[in-house]
């Protein structure tokens, strides 16, 4: 039986989290755009940002470590995506309000909510593949 890895764990973790906040959100409708914008992106950066920004870049971090030290086929694959998360969390950390500027219009655009949410579903679709089928 095949043992279950570091990046198969965050392809499906990832996963989970991009499918469950559409399901929630789906439920909330607006609630969950009040709750965005007024609990999670307030005016003022909240203390979890920082905490989660340096989270994120320890994540992207930890998970470069583990592609230089096992030796599992297409794990620079996993670290490369996890990479780019950075954007977001730079935007979050360094230029709070900017970022807080562009949560406002995505949310307040239906249009461009449905790309973001079809996006993040195919990318959570591929992200299961590959934690079965790639490691």
């Amino acid at each position: 039986m095949k043992s279950f890895n570091y990046f198969q764990f965050i392809c499906f973790l990832w996963a989970a989290i991009g499918i469950g906040s559409r399901i929630i959100m789906l439920f909330m409708k607006q609630r969950w755009k009040e709750w965005e914008l007024n609990s999670a992106y307030k005016i003022n950066k909240p203390k979890w940002v920082n905490i989660v920004g340096i989270s994120g870049y320890l994540l992207v971090f930890y998970t470069w470590y583990q592609v230089i030290v096992n030796n599992i086929k297409y794990s620079w694959i996993i670290a490369l995506l996890i990479t780019f998360t950075i954007l977001k969390v730079s935007a979050l950390l360094f230029n709070y309000e900017k970022f807080r500027k562009f949560a406002v219009i995505m949310l307040n655009n239906k249009k461009k909510m449905s790309i973001l949410n079809s996006f993040i579903i195919i990318l959570s679709i591929v992200l299961i593949l590959m934690g079965i089928f790639l490691y």
